[in-house]
């Protein structure tokens, strides 16, 4: 698939100077890229460093806050005007 974008000057002229040191094709360098990119920032990249967080931290919620969340939820299910 064809794409044309445009980039500002110091960006192509790295990226130019940097796919000839490689000796690959400037459009490699930039499928390269956006993948690296899509790899780092796609759902998939947020869930694994979400889990890696909570690996490690305890995620248990407080008595307290459960019971109070859990009396919200019962006074909107008594509200009819929901």
């Amino acid at each position: 698939m064809k794409l044309a974008i445009s980039l500002p000057d110091p960006i192509y002229k790295a990226a130019d100077r940097y796919a000839k040191e490689r000796g690959v094709p400037r459009s490699q360098l930039v499928a390269e890229a956006l993948e690296a990119y899509l790899a780092e920032h796609g759902p998939e990249a947020i869930t694994a460093r979400l889990d890696r967080v909570y690996s490690t931290q305890d995620s248990t919620l407080d008595e307290s806050l459960i019971r109070a969340q859990a009396a919200v939820l019962d006074a909107v299910d008594d509200d009819e005007a929901w």
